[in-house]
């Protein structure tokens, strides 16, 4: 069975959809955004068509899945509609804009029996898969502690947009970079609860706009009559369950030389430990052999690490739909992972740590 998706956004990560659907063997049907000439451009690319409004791309029987990667604010109208049509979900992160939207999305998806898969495309990188090689085999043992970070120089992305309103996106990097870390540490240490957390967030770069210094943007170029009042930094300390603790920092901007701080996770086991940047070539297991302190290296698949991580993602979600496998990233994944973001978030305006729900 073929899969046949339409895409919801036709903005630069709707793109990204259409071209690993395509490489992928998923035949795309419809297109639908706000601005049609979008959807257009879209279509004529990677094919199928653009439609004028969502209703009318949700009824085309053709259509048997939708990707959603439309701003934030409307990811749970969007896909609540899609799922009372019929349709499976590829959801794009955040789930949505908080966790009562999360538990509309995941009513909608009880009552239609439909697919709700999450897009934590960070799972699916050629490192993130030898690290969880090596803790499924045992090798860690029990992870106490880990770090997850993302730096970006000069990162604030499409200043002035939706991105960095609030209104719209919800927050800052850590509503769009933080959710992807935390998810990705949660589900190698085995998707613990978590418990409280105590963070901060930092606005110190996009404002005024027209002062921002950068050499790119994704999303861009900035509107310099647009909005930014969201965060540039986050901080977080996330306590779980079984003792694990994570330690969180993304930025989208901040005063750092090229390459001075790391992205990536370190997992910290009492068996062994491991480190990788999610979209680099290198994992490394730190551990004990015949007595001797070593450090193991795998051979990682070869080939862009990003599109790796995409076709994985499509290979799931379409073994999900076509084969009646539980998706890979739940519903509830992006449920728990929305309620850790809204507890620091909201520790941070309180200035204490706080219990997640």
């Amino acid at each position: 069975m073929t899969l046949r998706l339409g895409i919801v956004g036709a903005g630069s990560i709707g793109n990204v959809h259409a071209e690993t659907a395509r490489r992928n063997g998923v035949e795309l049907v419809g297109t639908w955004d706000i601005d049609i000439a979008k959807a257009q451009s879209l279509a004529t690319k990677f094919g199928g068509r653009a439609v004028a409004n969502l209703d009318e791309l949700l009824a085309m029987p053709t259509v048997d899945a939708v990707a959603i990667a439309v701003p934030n604010t409307v990811h749970a109208e969007c896909a609540v509609r899609a799922l009372g049509k019929g349709k499976h979900v590829l959801l794009e992160k955040p789930m949505a804009m908080s966790v009562a939207e999360c538990d509309q999305i995941l009513a909608a998806r009880a009552a239609s029996g439909r697919v709700l898969q999450l897009g934590f495309v960070c799972r699916g990188t050629p490192t993130a898969r030898a690290a969880k090689t090596f803790i499924d085999a045992g090798r860690l043992g029990r992870i106490y502690h880990a770090k997850c970070s993302v730096y970006r120089r000069r990162g604030i992305p499409g200043l002035g947009g939706w991105f960095t309103t609030k209104a719209a996106a919800g927050g800052g990097p850590l509503i769009d970079l933080g959710v992807h870390v935390i998810d990705l540490v949660r589900y190698l240490a085995g998707k613990p609860r978590a418990i409280r957390a105590s963070g901060a967030c930092y606005a110190n770069f996009g404002s005024p706009i027209a002062n921002y210094r950068y050499v790119d943007m994704w999303a861009g170029p900035p509107k310099s009559a647009g909005t930014c009042d969201v965060e540039d930094h986050a901080t977080a300390l996330i306590r779980c369950e079984a003792g694990l603790t994570i330690e969180m920092n993304v930025t989208w901007a901040m005063n750092q030389p090229d390459g001075a701080l790391k992205d990536g996770v370190f997992l910290f086991g009492v068996k062994g430990g491991a480190s990788f940047e999610i979209f680099g070539k290198e994992c490394t297991l730190a551990t004990e052999e015949d007595g001797r302190i070593v450090d193991v290296r795998p051979l990682i698949e070869p080939g862009d690490p990003m599109t790796n991580a995409w076709d994985a993602q499509y290979a799931q979600f379409a073994a999900a739909v076509t084969r009646g496998i539980a998706p890979h990233a739940t519903g509830e994944d992006g449920r728990a992972i929305q309620a850790i973001v809204e507890t620091i978030y909201r520790s941070s305006a309180e200035g204490r740590e706080i219990d997640v729900e």
